[in-house]
């Protein structure tokens, strides 16, 4: 499954978010997008998503603009974890994660033994299977987190949109949210994340994209495009950049202050 953005730009009704933006997502990578505050990551995950309609170009689902899709049908293809979502009040953890299987469901077919197949895989896979009867609003964040991570599971995409997914966690859960998310990633599945954390995404990332001012300024494999200059000119931060004494993956250790310029 493909998706990709075409000439997209995207406004809250002043200057554009996203500008004039060509994008080719890459197929079966764990992509997380990464920058500053305000560079238009969210916006671009939201317009991928199909909850943002772009001011002009497209987003294309396999070669198709995602918004000649109905909904239901673009929801069969794409799930969307948003930043913050709320769960309603008195929910258990099952009843979450059924709502996964809503676009399956037409006036002619309703619920049949493969939703019940899909939700018990995905509270399996979440490691949520003793809480299927807790309420939600009652969990720990990160099992609460990955009942949500659940639900999407449970609409069986081949494309996984995950916006700031670690958003509140301690430190411990975000790992364990994205160690989750790289399990998912090695059974198949394409999935795109935003992130602020530079070092976790450069360790959890197959493929990073790096966003500034609306548009992306760099992308490939984190091993090749962390530099202390990226740092620098992306972020305003002197830095190191050191292989992770764990994983080699790249790390950035920064000096004390930030810098406009090269010092």
């Amino acid at each position: 499954m493909k998706i990709a953005t075409r000439n997209l730009t995207i406004s809250y009704g002043g200057a554009p978010v996203v500008g004039d933006l060509t994008l080719d997502i890459p197929e079966g990578e764990f992509t997380m997008i990464i920058g500053p505050n305000g560079c238009g990551k969210s916006t671009l995950v939201k317009a991928l998503g199909r909850v943002l309609k772009p001011d002009s170009g497209t987003v294309e689902l396999d070669g198709r603009d995602l918004w000649s899709y109905r909904g239901r049908e673009a929801a069969r293809k794409v799930a969307l974890l948003p930043q913050n979502p709320v769960a309603p009040e008195g929910i258990t953890v099952s009843g979450l994660v059924r709502r996964g299987r809503y676009p399956h469901h037409t006036l002619l077919r309703q619920w049949s033994r493969d939703d019940e197949g899909a939700i018990a895989a995905a509270l399996e896979r979440t490691g949520l299977s003793e809480l299927a009867d807790a309420q939600a609003g009652q969990l720990s964040g990160g099992q609460r987190q990955r009942a949500w991570i659940a639900m999407v599971l449970a609409q069986q995409t081949g494309l996984l949109l995950l916006d700031e997914p670690t958003t509140f966690l301690d430190i411990s859960h975000q790992y364990e949210l994205l160690e989750l998310c790289r399990d998912l990633h090695d059974e198949g599945r394409t999935i795109v994340a935003v992130l602020h954390d530079l070092n976790q995404a450069a360790r959890f990332a197959t493929h990073l994209i790096v966003m500034n001012g609306g548009t992306v300024v760099a992308q490939g494999p984190p091993s090749r495009i962390v530099t202390t200059e990226l740092v620098r000119d992306v972020f305003g931060l002197a830095c190191d950049v050191l292989p992770d004494p764990r994983t080699a993956t790249p790390m950035v250790v920064p000096h004390a202050g930030r810098v406009a310029t090269a010092p």
